[in-house]
């Protein structure tokens, strides 16, 4: 969930490095229901039925929604505010989960999230997570710039409050000046987890970035801050559209789902670079996310060909049945 102009530039180079990496990550074994976090988790409560479980994310719907930092919006489609859509998302597709993403809020003040939240309220919608897109590096070689990223994250988590979010996910956005770092990423990261840790909001790392949120950087990322408050959150097709390896994606997925814990995003195709569309086996994925004893939310966020309302709606049914 990304500029995908961010993600075209840096997919050749992933591709051609994905033979190496699929050697260079540690198997786990035979599945089996295991987490590297059993004896270390926050204070969060989740759904235990099925459809109970399922959110939509916002993403998919970028052409319609309306706010001054989505650059996506078509203006041939009529517009929606983004608390409207989420009011919505109950009727439409019988779920009570919504994921908002950061560029798809008109507005972060106070005023506006508290009348989001009475929106959703009164139709019996909550917010599972926000997914804040960053411009600066955790990493960045300037000192300055990462402190100004931790205060602006610090300003969604006290969003993700406001909401009743249990959880943000932060992206790790690549540096001009800097290669990706394991321990300055961990550094940075450890003042925003310990005040999101103090509001009671989980931290989120996604499988996005080929270079900078690449699935053994992250792992290493995890076990360098060994927070209870920063896990992962596993994308079912990202890692696959990265690199076009689908061994690579497994064995990615099969490292960051005993790392995740609240979230994670559903999808069984994304397009990319010249409309190539590459594709995952979803209920082999759902046997990768069982095995993990993962608990967490399935926010569905399609990124196929086919009309977001289509593909949602598909996704959803495959959840229901593989879960």
């Amino acid at each position: 969930m990304k500029k995908l102009s961010r993600r075209c530039l840096l997919r050749a180079s992933a591709a051609a490095a994905a033979a190496g990496l699929v050697s260079s990550i540690a198997p786990l074994g035979p599945l089996r229901a295991t987490s590297v976090f059993a004896d270390n988790l926050p204070h969060l409560q989740f759904p235990t039925t099925p459809r109970e479980r399922l959110a939509v994310a916002s993403w998919p719907f970028r052409a319609e929604i309306e706010s001054p930092s989505n650059e996506y919006r078509d203006k041939k489609k009529p517009g929606i505010d983004l608390k409207d859509f989420a009011a919505k998302t109950r009727e439409r597709f019988h779920v009570t989960g919504f994921e908002p993403l950061s560029s798809h809020f008109p507005s972060t003040d106070e005023h506006y999230v508290k009348s989001f939240r009475e929106a959703i309220e009164k139709a019996g919608v909550h917010v599972v997570n926000i997914p804040v897109d960053n411009d600066h590096s955790f990493y960045d070689s300037d000192a300055a710039a990462r402190q100004q990223l931790v205060q602006q994250c610090k300003h969604w988590v006290d969003v993700a409050v406001l909401l009743g979010s249990p959880s943000l996910r932060t992206s790790i956005a690549s540096a001009k000046n800097a290669k990706p770092n394991v321990d300055l990423t961990a550094e940075t990261l450890r003042p925003l987890v310990d005040y999101a840790a103090s509001k009671n909001v989980l931290i989120n790392l996604e499988n996005d970035n080929p270079v900078s949120e690449d699935p053994t950087f992250l792992v290493e990322v995890l076990g360098t801050v060994s927070h209870p408050y920063l896990h992962a959150l596993p994308d079912f097709c990202n890692s696959m559209a990265n690199t076009g390896n689908a061994q690579f994606n497994d064995k990615a997925l099969a490292m960051l789902f005993p790392r995740a814990y609240s979230i994670c995003h559903v999808k069984d195709s994304e397009v990319g670079d010249g409309g190539k569309v590459s594709r995952v086996d979803l209920p082999h994925i759902f046997t990768i996310l069982k095995a993990s004893n993962y608990r967490g939310y399935c926010s569905m966020e399609w990124e196929g060909p086919e009309d977001p309302y289509v593909g949602t709606d598909r996704l959803i049914a495959a959840s229901l049945a593989n879960l």
